[in-house]
């Protein structure tokens, strides 16, 4: 498998793929440990903002790693045949407390698909759900075009 052709996406291109997707690969760092988790996303083109309601148990790993304000990468990517789109955001995940709750947030949230990856093992009792918001201090998407060997023939 070659590549033939790797492109950068202009911002509507990048706004479009964001825009018509609703779950990614959220993955957050603290120091040299790692975590990544699916999760479903809402996201405003106008501010190029993404708002996201992660769902965990008072002692998960992710709470841990929520609760030490990590640096966030949130991966958003399809393919279709031989193309690949990709785009990556980079920040930090600010918690949105209830009493900072304005209109335009749950104008947001409510356009944010309820968490797609619901597979616990906890009652729903025992689950917290935390609004978070990810202003990306970089955002970039790109395409790229694979050649397969069975396109060569």
């Amino acid at each position: 498998m070659a590549l033939d052709q790797q492109v950068e996406l202009s911002t509507e291109e990048t706004d479009t793929i964001l825009g018509d997707h609703e779950t990614g690969v959220l993955s957050l760092a603290r120091e040299n440990d790692p975590y990544a988790i699916p999760i479903s996303y809402g996201y405003d083109v106008e501010n190029r903002r993404f708002y996201l309601r992660l769902v965990s148990t008072p002692q998960s790993e992710k709470r841990r790693f929520l609760a030490s304000a990590p640096q966030a990468r949130l991966v958003v990517y399809d393919e279709n045949g031989n193309l690949y789109r990709s785009v990556v955001a980079t920040g930090t995940l600010r918690e949105i407390s209830r009493d900072e709750l304005t209109v335009e947030h749950i104008e947001q949230y409510g356009e944010a698909k309820r968490p797609l990856f619901e597979i616990w093992g906890e009652s729903k009792q025992n689950l917290d759900i935390q609004l978070y918001q990810l202003t990306p201090d970089e955002l970039s998407g790109r395409r790229v075009r694979v050649e397969r060997e069975s396109d060569v023939e």
